[in-house]
């Protein structure tokens, strides 16, 4: 079984998960203007997320705008939110697991038990993980080849909430993958069978013979 201190450091990992996560979920900013080559147009500034845009002004000013049907979005941007939101779910999920069978709680007290639910969220934190890698690698993948277009007009680059996914999906991967390595059931014998003797009546014959 992992030890106390292996399911502690767990946990903060799964949480600042979870944290990269819903930032990546709410923060439109995984595509942001690029003002390479021709564009000269610097006063503002446009950010893309899952379900806005925004034009921010160079006074500070920010215009957001809601994406108005979900059947005119690309497929890579409906696959994300699915798949981040899912990815949110599940950690959250696997935390509360992991706080079940975890040796610094009691909510469950048999101890042939504890391991495997500490194997089921390493499990979960390690696809969450790769549910939240997925769609930032995807996206940073599309904006990184619609910048080297000609045929493109608007260059983008990558936004802040593309490294955040990728950070947050490490620390999941991370989180369970030590679950996973430490979450193994005691050994139950040595091979042979302890024996308890309770007087000296009970013990060995070889201890009754003094010379």
């Amino acid at each position: 079984m992992g030890s106390a201190g292996v399911q502690i450091v767990c946990v903060a990992l799964g949480v600042l998960g979870l944290i990269g996560g819903i930032v990546c979920c709410a923060i439109p900013r995984w595509k942001v203007s690029s003002f390479t080559g021709q564009n000269i147009v610097t006063a503002q500034e446009t950010e893309e997320g899952l379900w806005m845009t925004c034009v921010v002004q160079s006074t500070g000013q920010q215009q957001c705008k809601n994406y108005e049907s979900l059947l005119v979005l690309p497929s890579d941007l409906q696959a994300s939110r699915a798949m981040t939101i899912i990815s949110c779910m599940v950690t959250s999920l696997a935390i509360l697991i992991l706080f079940a069978g975890a040796d610094f709680t009691t909510c469950v007290e048999n101890e042939d038990i504890k391991p495997k639910i500490s194997l089921v969220a390493g499990i979960a934190l390690l696809v969450s993980g790769l549910l939240l890698i997925i769609p930032v690698s995807w996206s940073a993948h599309n904006v990184i080849s619609n910048f080297y277009n000609p045929l493109v007009a608007q260059k983008m680059e990558l936004g802040t909430c593309i490294f955040i996914g990728w950070a947050a999906g490490v620390l999941l991967i991370l989180a369970g993958g030590l679950l996973m390595c430490f979450s193994r059931a005691k050994s139950g014998s040595s091979g042979g069978t302890a024996k308890y003797y309770g007087n000296s009546s009970s013990a060995p014959a070889a201890n009754k013979n003094y010379v």
